[in-house]
């Protein structure tokens, strides 16, 4: 895995977790809104909104430079409209990116897999 795909995987995996926070927190915050005089949507509306934003961006920056097949990509999509789903990416993505290191140390040391 080259340096670009690795650091593709790597801004996935770091605003997964914040987004899926933020979702959760947003739920939070509409069942307040409508069962108290609390009203914080709008602002974390729009910090889910960022966030989201940038999961897609760099879901799809993800997809190009990995060539992950549309099955896997989906994946990764629908986890992002889940609730918590963002933590169930976050850590298949820290899996992958693990196993990615282990392969790079193998190939670099020589050891062939038989």
């Amino acid at each position: 895995m080259d340096l670009k795909t690795a650091s593709a995987l790597r801004r996935l995996r770091l605003v997964s977790a914040p987004e899926a926070v933020s979702f959760l927190l947003l739920l939070v915050c509409s069942v307040l809104k409508r069962t108290t005089d609390f009203n914080a949507v709008p602002v974390m509306g729009m910090v889910h909104g960022v966030l989201f934003v940038l999961y897609v961006l760099f879901w799809a920056d993800a997809w190009n430079r990995t060539k992950w097949s549309l099955k896997t990509a989906a994946l990764y999509f629908v986890l992002s409209v889940l609730p918590t789903g963002g933590f169930f990416a976050e850590r298949k993505l820290r899996r992958e990116a693990e196993d990615a290191v282990i392969a790079s140390r193998a190939r670099s040391e020589g050891v062939v897999n038989a």
